[in-house]
């Protein structure tokens, strides 16, 4: 079986003799190893992994797919390969590199090599990355049940008197409770009136009160890989209003749901739950993107969004979010991710969406 680096070699331009990888995410799938610094470098006949002592022992232990070097003068070292697979034109990672980064590179090995700086790697390891492997879906899905767990836990903890601060705390207990790494991003929980802001701050002095929404957007982590969800559920009985705008973003999602296959782009996937939301009236309410792609990073690609025209493919994972955002008032969010199959999409999501009452 082909290894990830050799996969990217082919699909990289034929003029080009090596690719450098230092970007802590990009490194780790190429890798296996999760680490806070380390250069990958690879050619068509070979790969490397440079990395200095702290890592040393464990990169020799879990790294498969690369030679490990222990890192001693960087520079040299990546000069000395380039020589040894007689590398003239290397790509470096243009959309991750810091302007001072690639100066550094330049000033060292320019004169070896021609350093391709151009958008071409990055693309190339995006298109890699957004194709999830069987292996990566079930991370992905372990992760979720994990957040289903935090999410069933959390019903029975709502109700009047608790603060937002209190939500989160407790939700990201629960996830490290069960096995989770981390949060996948920062815990939202917003309670009344702040649930018309899409990323709002947990806040220590907002109560929850009967008759409140509440929005929750969280996720939690396996080895590496993020899982998505958001639900608002009503604390005490939600008004006729509340249950109407409710009801309409269930049925933009379900709409997003069922268009989300191969070949639909992102904007017409998006498009799909922005029209039921506009043609109940609230389109100006409804002021992000449909969805985005979520693996070792909680935002990548694909997106669902009114500006991308990529076609979506089997193994991509993406959310399916739509919102309406009344300020002053409340705001509804209903997230699920799926991830795309030949006939359709499989809902990796499993905890309910009609509303709950508590």
């Amino acid at each position: 079986m082909q290894s990830r680096l050799e996969k990217l070699m082919q699909q990289l331009p034929p003029e080009t003799d090596a690719a450098v990888i230092q970007s802590d995410v990009n490194r780790r799938y190429f890798t296996g190893m999760q680490s806070s610094a380390g250069t990958v470098v690879c050619f068509r006949d070979a790969a490397y992994l440079i990395i200095d002592f702290r890592y040393i022992e464990k990169a020799r232990e879990c790294v498969k797919d690369c030679t490990v070097i222990e890192q001693h003068d960087l520079f040299a070292q990546l000069q000395e390969l380039f020589q040894k697979h007689s590398a003239k034109t290397v790509s470096v990672e243009a959309m991750e590199m810091t302007l001072s980064q690639f100066s550094k590179l330049k000033q060292q090995l320019g004169n070896l090599v021609r350093l391709d700086y151009s958008d071409t790697l990055s693309r190339v390891i995006y298109a890699c990355r957004t194709v999830k492997s069987e292996e990566e879906i079930d991370k992905i899905r372990r992760a979720q049940r994990i957040a289903e767990i935090a999410f069933a836990d959390i019903c029975n903890f709502l109700r009047p008197g608790i603060s937002e601060r209190d939500v989160m705390l407790r939700l990201n207990q629960t996830m490290m409770e069960n096995g989770s790494e981390g949060e996948s991003f920062p815990t939202i929980a917003l309670t009344g009136s702040a649930t018309s802001m899409p990323h709002g701050v947990p806040s220590a002095q907002r109560i929850v009160q009967s008759g409140d929404f509440v929005l929750m957007d969280y996720g939690a982590m396996v080895d590496g890989y993020h899982s998505d969800m958001t639900r608002t559920v009503c604390v005490g009985k939600p008004s006729e209003r509340m249950q109407q705008v409710y009801d309409i973003v269930l049925k933009a999602q379900a709409a997003g749901i069922v268009g989300a296959k191969p070949g639909i782009t992102g904007r017409d996937m998006d498009k799909l739950a922005r029209d039921i939301i506009e043609e109940a009236g609230y389109g100006d309410n409804f002021g992000h993107s449909l969805g985005h792609g979520v693996g070792l990073e909680i935002h990548e690609f694909p997106n669902a969004s009114p500006g991308t025209l990529a076609k979506l493919e089997t193994g991509n994972v993406v959310t399916v979010e739509p919102g309406i955002y009344l300020p002053g008032e409340f705001g509804v969010r209903i997230e699920d991710f799926v991830v795309i199959r030949e006939n359709g999409c499989e809902n990796l999501t499993e905890a309910p969406k009609q509303l709950t009452v508590l």
